[in-house]
């Protein structure tokens, strides 16, 4: 009976999925709209939005996203970095390929980082010195490449997004009493303006430590919803030594666009880009308060409809 049951279970969920994937390829709005209401108990104010989250829903569903699709990608977005003359800042490239059969272990060096290009969550550091199974890596990162992400966040532009995996240059944190990770920058832009940064620190896969701060690095835990997952960082992150240059970059790479997220690493003292992030939390961020979704939206200014 119970296999029965796991059974039954696996393909009510597979035709569940086919089921919505047919109807995100049909009628994207109205899913965001029903996924909206069993969120938040309401209907997206489509002719009206107000908070940085419902804009995102509008900027996703009612604009053209041509562009989102190829600095959401991880390796192109590099072009268009180097295209803004900031190829510096880079995280040097180790390798790219189109199948996990074809990674190079052995040309590749002791500690790195591999990821696929056309989704979120497929990072896995290696460390040779603390062993590593090759064909694991590969078949985890050959399950990555097939799934099309547009559809498993609703985020459609990404599946336009023709997937590759890569190698980077693992970043070592500069100082593990701060933070066991790289600090991840990640700075609100409106039509290359920054607004703020939401910094994250000692990232597990169970949580990470957050703070957002003022443009003058004061930090703001009132803007703030913390949980087991997103827990207060105490503001104990430092001013980073490249600030002014962080936001001068975030605001070029920005420049266009109604809001995106622009992140970024520091390494002794050397600004290092990370991504673009045009839909933060799929449009639902639940970590900041209300009153600051609001405080967002309204540095969002929407393209004019026709």
């Amino acid at each position: 009976m119970r296999t029965e049951y796991l059974r039954d279970m696996r393909l009510r969920k597979a035709l569940y999925r086919q089921l919505r994937t047919l109807m995100l390829r049909l009628c994207p709005e109205k899913i965001a709209d029903r996924d909206w209401r069993k969120w938040k108990g309401y209907g997206i104010d489509w002719e009206n939005p107000r908070d940085i989250n419902e804009k995102i829903q509008w900027l996703m569903y009612r604009s053209d996203t041509t562009k989102w699709s190829e600095l959401a990608d991880k390796y192109k977005v590099r072009e268009y970095v180097a295209s803004k003359g900031l190829d510096g800042i880079l995280i040097p490239l180790l390798g790219v390929w189109k199948k996990a059969g074809d990674i190079d272990f052995e040309s590749l060096p002791d500690k790195f980082v591999l990821k696929c290009n056309h989704d979120s969550g497929s990072t896995i550091i290696v460390d040779k010195s603390n062993g590593f199974n090759p064909d694991e890596i590969r078949a985890t990162l050959d399950r990555h490449l097939r799934v099309k992400y547009g559809f498993e966040r609703s985020e459609l532009y990404y599946n336009r997004i023709k997937p590759l995996i890569l190698a980077e240059k693992y970043l070592e944190p500069d100082d593990p009493s701060i933070s066991a990770s790289p600090v991840d920058y990640k700075i609100w832009c409106f039509d290359g303006k920054p607004y703020s940064v939401w910094a994250c620190s000692d990232r597990t896969s169970d949580s990470v430590y957050v703070n957002t701060y003022d443009l003058d690095w004061n930090v703001h835990p009132e803007v703030s919803i913390f949980t087991d997952h997103y827990r207060d960082g105490g503001g104990r992150v430092p001013r980073p030594a490249c600030l002014d240059e962080m936001l001068d970059a975030a605001g070029k790479l920005s420049e266009g666009f109604p809001e995106v997220r622009v992140d970024f690493y520091e390494v002794s003292g050397k600004l290092f880009f990370g991504e673009m992030t045009f839909a933060s939390l799929n449009g639902k961020m639940d970590f900041y308060t209300q009153e600051y979704l609001k405080e967002l939206g309204d540095q969002c200014i929407l393209p004019r409809k026709g």
